[in-house]
């Protein structure tokens, strides 16, 4: 459950309102995530975290698809089911299938049981960049 009022497109102030249309335009949806609707209570935070997420997965040396699946495996790590499924959906959408998220999570299961492991005993590594 939500614990603060999400700001419906409809209750919105004018500057949440042009956030938001960019919102739905950039990611070609027919509505606005409710991430940006809960922290459209405070406009400059929403401004500045849509920036962020513009250039993060905008085009850049990582592919779309890419940058997605590395959401999916950090979202999972971290427990938030709201960005797995979020990225998830962006993921098949651009072609991703559940063999391949399968193999990103086996991926995600190997190596965060090795960094457990790791971290409790304390290995120090024996390369660097």
């Amino acid at each position: 459950m939500t614990t603060v009022t999400l700001v419906e497109e409809k209750d919105a102030s004018t500057e949440v309102a042009e956030i938001y249309q960019d919102i739905r335009k950039t990611f070609g949806m027919p509505f606005v995530p409710n991430l940006f609707k809960a922290i459209a209570h405070n406009p400059a935070y929403l401004r500045a975290s849509w920036e962020r997420v513009k250039v993060v997965m905008g085009p850049g040396l990582i592919d779309r698809k890419t940058k997605e699946m590395i959401a999916i495996a950090v979202s999972a790590a971290n427990g938030c089911d709201y960005c797995v499924l979020a990225h998830t959906a962006a993921f098949k959408s651009m072609g991703g299938n559940d063999a391949a998220l399968v193999e990103l999570m086996a991926v995600v299961d190997v190596f965060s049981g090795f960094n457990k492991m790791l971290e409790g005993l304390q290995v120090a590594p024996d390369i660097g960049v």
